[in-house]
């Protein structure tokens, strides 16, 4: 088998309603955006893959730093193709969708899901429900009842108000009004915020440390991200000194980094992700490196409904996954806003879990009458013949 042509895509989705997430203070988002990339072969199985949007640096990164150099390439032949992944992530954008499509391709021409490639740990996730914004508590109180009335059992609350005083607030509501109803994870967002118009700043170690015994005593399951993304002396420290998991690494990019994180004993839960930090198999090693240092592994998983189907599989893949991330926080940011470029967007089960999809590959459909409907550029290499 050989990978005979490549096809990028820059999708364009506009919201139901403005979202104004915790990691860009003050801007507003009309849209949602991905890097679409079919890699399609000789033997007539196209693979899929998606990553972030970044404008035309997409379609340069797959067009002209990762197609020459792997066309005519035989996709199961995966870590060959990756080190020109790593190359490309460093002199353009995410390219990691690619070996997203290679996965899918492997598993369609095996007729296997990808997750039971490798080592199908699980066929079934406990979910839950990843919110984006910091609204007032009333309204963060509103969304969580309408979330449980679809089945949601646990929430993870961003922090990012203007004092750790008012998130302390939030979280202590939102504690009293559902009492152990709910289990509750907290994001803090500090180790990363997009170009925005308001102060971006950073908590400080002790603003870190008061916070995370704050959510000790409200029982949260995890403080994510509570500090700058390379202060890692002060999130071993801070690992160190409370009793709460510590979370991050989302946006961390190479194994080499994720090494760091472990041996240094940063977080005690690993965030990469598949379609920001690493080729998805290259996360399953990371997965594996947490596992031998009795850590866990839980993806992040906010891009768009083929990163979350992908995490997913490499999700339900290893032993030390016990939760998986689902991205959803209406009126902005639906299940259909999220997938709209798939056939069947992904849903949970009203007992708050997700079953693992029994289609072969990244267990998928394209939706391609929206492809084409919300396509705002395209590019597709020459057919390569031998």
């Amino acid at each position: 088998m050989k990978i005979v042509q490549v096809e990028c895509s820059l999708l364009e989705f506009p919201l139901p309603a403005p979202l104004r997430p915790s990691w860009a203070p003050g801007r507003v988002f009309t849209t949602t955006n991905c890097t679409l990339i079919r890699v399609h072969t000789d033997e007539g199985i196209t693979g899929i893959g998606a990553g972030p949007e970044v404008g035309m640096l997409g379609i340069y990164t797959f067009a002209d730093l990762v197609t020459p150099y792997v066309i005519g390439k035989d996709p199961f032949r995966v870590e060959q193709i990756s080190p020109y992944l790593r190359v490309a992530a460093r002199d353009g954008s995410y390219p990691w969708a690619f070996e997203m499509a290679l996965w899918d391709i492997i598993g369609k021409a095996t007729n296997q899901p990808v997750y039971r490639l490798w080592g199908g740990f699980n066929d079934r996730m406990k979910v839950y429900a990843s919110l984006a914004e910091v609204p007032p508590v009333e309204e963060q109180i509103e969304r969580i009842h309408l979330l449980r009335s679809q089945g949601m059992k646990a929430f993870k609350l961003r922090l990012r108000r203007p004092t750790i005083k008012e998130d302390i607030a939030v979280v202590e509501q939102v504690r009293k009004v559902f009492g152990d109803e709910i289990e509750l994870m907290v994001d803090a967002n500090q180790a990363h915020v997009m170009p925005s118009p308001k102060p971006i700043g950073a908590w400080s170690y002790e603003d870190a440390l008061t916070v995370a015994r704050a959510m000790e005593k409200l029982d949260v399951n995890w403080l994510e991200e509570p500090l700058p993304r390379y202060n890692t002396k002060q999130l071993a420290r801070l690992c160190s000194e409370v009793d709460i998991p510590i979370a991050g690494g989302e946006l961390n990019i190479g194994l080499h980094e994720y090494k760091t994180l472990v041996d240094m004993d940063c977080y005690d839960i690993i965030q990469a992700d598949a379609a920001f930090s690493e080729g998805i198999f290259q996360l399953r090693k990371v997965a594996s490196l947490a596992e031998m240092s009795f850590k866990k592994f839980i993806p992040h998983t906010w891009s768009n409904g083929i990163g979350l189907g992908a995490n997913l599989q490499l999700a339900a893949s290893v032993p030390n996954c016990p939760w998986f991330e689902f991205p959803v926080d209406p009126p902005a940011w639906t299940i259909e806003s999220r997938d709209f470029m798939l056939a069947k967007p992904f849903r949970i089960d009203m007992d708050g879990t997700i079953g693992l999809p029994d289609l072969p590959g990244m267990g998928f459909f394209l939706d391609e009458e929206a492809i084409t409907k919300y396509s705002k550029h395209n590019w597709q290499s020459e057919r390569f013949s031998s």
